[in-house]
């Protein structure tokens, strides 16, 4: 699977209000373009390796963005009420954003059936495929932050431009591996999920998981499983 892009940002958890870009995509991210493309509550895709097919190059921008979060049940209020209002030009703040450009990659993945599958992975492993070859998409794909759009495509291994670049050779440091979401009755975070006992509501609490990434000849290698 291969993403190319003008802009990408996947942004360091370590860094709360300025966003700073790992030098490559961490795992979850491009679980999540691929994603974009073909997804089923019965199934999930698997990151093995990211191939950086590019140069790492850097650029700043400032943008004006909000202080607050956005509180649906302060508007649910509002409208109660009749009365309150929110002036976005009143809460601007100018921040900075450290992002990637002109990035390309080929990921390198498995599709995994989940307990409650009652199709082979072969069923959902050529779905993925021809939606690939036909450029298909849920919603278009994006690296990092959704203003950053990504394109996708088979990529050719017989083809340089295919190849990650043996130059890459860095130490990244701890990233992000993914984030577990640990069901609790009060959780403070709660999505759909679908199992065996059905589809229904559920509170989690969500923790951020790691591992130790390291570049060797432009692949970035993911283990089986993150640091505990």
């Amino acid at each position: 699977m291969k993403f190319t892009a003008p802009y990408a940002c996947f942004t360091r958890p370590e860094f709360k209000v300025e966003r700073i870009s790992y030098d490559v995509p961490t795992p979850s991210a491009m679980r999540g373009a691929c994603e974009a493309i073909f997804w089923k509550p019965e199934m999930r895709y698997k990151i093995r390796e990211i191939h950086v097919l590019k140069p790492i190059k850097y650029f700043s921008i400032w943008r004006n963005e909000v202080n607050s979060r956005q509180v649906f049940a302060t508007a649910q209020g509002w409208a109660k009420k009749g009365e309150g209002s929110y002036f976005a030009d009143d809460d601007r703040a100018q921040r900075h954003t450290l992002c990637l450009q002109d990035v390309a990659y080929v990921v390198d993945l498995d599709i995994e059936v989940l307990p409650h599958a009652a199709a082979d992975v072969a069923k959902y492993r050529d779905q993925f495929q021809r939606r690939i070859e036909r450029g298909q998409c849920h919603h278009q794909p994006y690296l990092g932050t959704r203003e950053f759009s990504a394109f996708f495509e088979k990529p050719n291994p017989d083809h340089s431009a295919d190849c990650a670049d043996p130059s890459l050779n860095r130490e990244l440091g701890l990233m992000l591996y993914d984030v577990e979401f640990q069901e609790q009755p009060k959780g403070p975070v709660s999505y759909r999920k679908r199992d065996q006992s059905g589809d229904r509501i559920v509170t989690a609490q969500a923790h951020p998981r790691f591992f130790r990434a390291s570049l060797k000849q432009g692949v970035l290698t993911i283990p089986e499983q993150p640091l505990s």
